[in-house]
C-alpha cells in the first residue's frame, strides 16, 4: 500500500480534496516531493518559516536541546532554561509593559489563554471581536472567530460574545465597563490582508483604556517582521496589553504565546491555583528553536528587508487580470475574479513549481507570505509564473 492511499485512510482529512503533496525535503524557500520535483514556497508554513526551512542554526538548536534533555515535567514547575532565555530574549524587544510570557503549544492556545487572563482580570464577561477575524480553532478561539459559516456547526458556544467590522466605529462605541477585553489581529490576514484604517487601532486603544478594557492583539500571522517591522503594531504607534504569538514564534517547531504585564499575568497563580497550566506549553525543544530563529531574524535584519520585496511583488504582478493587490510586508492577497479562477491559478502554479494557497475569508484572493529570506530572483520568478498560470487560467486551460 503506497503513502497516499495510507494518507487517505488512516490520517484525519480536515477537506474533501486536499493538496496531498508527498514532501520529502524542505531547505531555505524550496520545498521537494518523493518525485524530486522542486517548488518555490511562497506559503511559508502560513507565516511560520520566516527565516526560511531547515536552517542550520534552528537544526543545531533542536538537536543539541534533544542532547540535553527533551520533556521533563509540566509547565512551570521546573527552570528550564530554553524557556527562561526565550522569553527573556522577546521581552527585551517588546515594549516594557509586556514583561510575562506564558508559552503554549500553538496560536490558538494562545488565544484560549489570553481570553481567560482577561475574564479572570478584569472580571467582565464581554468580549469584542472583529467580523471576518482569524484566531484559532479550538473552542473558545472559534467563537471569536468572525463568521458564522465556520461557527455554526459547533453551537453552542462561548457566550458573551461581540462581533463588528475591523475599521467600524460601531466596534470602538461597543466598548464599555462590561468588556473583559477587545481581540483584534493587528492586520487581518485570512480576511484578505486587511490594514487598520485613520488611526483606528489607535482609537480602539484610547477606548480600552478610557474603560480599563485589556486590548489583545494578535500577531500569531504577521509578527516577527512579516509586515516590515518586528512587530506589526509598531506601525500603528499602539501597544496591547496582551499580545498574541505563535507561527514564526517556533522557528518551524509548535509554539504560541501570550504575553502580558507581570500584575496581570499573576491571576491566573491562584484563585484558582494553576489558573492555566499545559502540558508541552513552551516545550524545551520548541524554545530552543524558536530562540534560534528569532537570533536568526536579529541578526540578518530580515524584517527591514521587507518592504522593498513587498515593493517588487507589485511591480512584477501587473497583470489586467489581477483586480487588485492588498499587502502589508510580506502578507498579499491578489484578487483574481471568483474563487474558481483562484484554484485553477494555483494549480498551474503548482504544476510549473510554485506553492501558494488562498485565504478563508477571501476565496477570490492568491495568498502570498514567502520566508521572509526569499531573493530578488525568487520574486521575479514567482511573480512570473503566477502571471503565466493567470493566462492559461484565462485561456481556460
Amino acid at each position: 500500500m503506497n503513502i497516499r492511499t495510507l494518507f487517505q485512510q488512516h490520517l484525519a482529512q480536515t477537506s474533501p480534496s486536499p493538496i496531498a503533496l508527498h514532501i520529502t525535503k524542505a531547505k531555505d524557500c524550496h520545498l521537494w516531493d518523493a518525485d524530486g520535483k522542486k517548488y518555490l514556497d511562497l506559503i511559508g508554513g502560513i507565516s511560520v518559516c520566516n527565516v526560511g526551512h531547515s536552517r542550520e542554526e534552528v537544526v543545531n538548536a533542536v538537536k543539541d536541546q534533544c542532547n540535553a534533555y527533551m520533556h521533563i515535567m509540566v509547565y512551570g514547575e521546573l527552570i528550564q532554561s530554553p524557556q527562561v532565555l526565550y522569553a527573556t530574549q522577546l521581552t527585551q524587544y517588546l515594549p516594557q509593559s509586556l514583561n510575562s510570557v506564558y508559552f503554549t503549544n500553538s496560536g490558538a492556545e494562545a488565544t484560549e489563554g489570553a481570553i481567560k487572563l482577561a475574564k479572570r482580570f478584569t472580571g467582565r464577561p464581554k468580549i469584542i471581536a472583529a467580523n471576518k477575524s482569524y484566531h484559532g480553532n479550538t473552542t473558545g478561539a472559534l467563537a471569536i472567530m468572525g463568521d458564522e459559516y465556520w461557527r455554526n456547526a459547533f453551537r453552542p458556544l462561548m457566550p458573551g460574545i461581540h462581533h463588528y467590522d475591523f475599521n467600524s466605529e460601531e466596534l470602538i462605541q461597543a466598548i464599555d465597563d462590561q468588556t473583559a477585553c477587545v481581540v483584534l489581529e493587528t492586520v487581518q490576514a485570512e480576511a484578505g490582508v486587511i490594514a487598520p484604517k485613520n488611526n483606528w487601532l489607535k482609537k480602539v486603544r484610547d477606548k480600552c483604556t478610557q474603560t480599563q478594557t485589556l486590548l489583545v492583539i494578535d500577531e500569531i500571522q504577521c509578527g516577527f517582521g512579516r509586515t516590515g517591522t518586528l512587530w506589526a503594531f509598531e506601525r500603528y504607534d499602539i501597544v496591547p496589553d496582551i499580545l498574541l504569538l505563535g507561527k514564526a514564534l517556533g522557528g518551524g517547531m509548535p509554539l504560541g504565546a501570550f504575553i502580558s504585564e507581570r500584575t496581570i499575568m499573576q491571576t491566573l497563580t491562584e484563585n484558582p491555583v494553576l489558573g492555566h497550566i499545559t502540558t508541552f506549553g513552551g516545550h524545551p525543544v520548541c524554545c530552543a528553536a524558536g530562540e534560534a530563529a528569532f537570533q536568526l531574524l536579529l541578526k540578518d535584519n530580515l524584517f527591514k528587508t521587507v518592504q522593498a520585496k513587498e515593493a517588487l511583488f507589485h511591480k512584477h504582478l501587473s497583470h489586467p487580470a489581477i483586480r487588485q493587490i492588498n499587502s502589508c510586508g510580506l502578507l498579499l492577497a491578489l484578487y483574481l475574479d471568483n474563487p474558481e479562477q483562484v484554484l485553477q491559478v494555483l494549480s498551474h502554479c503548482l504544476e510549473a513549481g510554485i506553492f501558494s494557497d488562498w485565504f478563508l475569508y477571501a476565496s477570490d484572493a492568491l495568498r502570498i507570505a514567502p520566508p521572509l529570506i526569499i531573493n530578488h530572483e525568487e520574486i521575479v520568478t514567482a511573480c512570473s509564473i503566477i502571471k503565466k498560470s493567470i493566462e492559461l487560467t484565462r485561456q481556460g486551460n
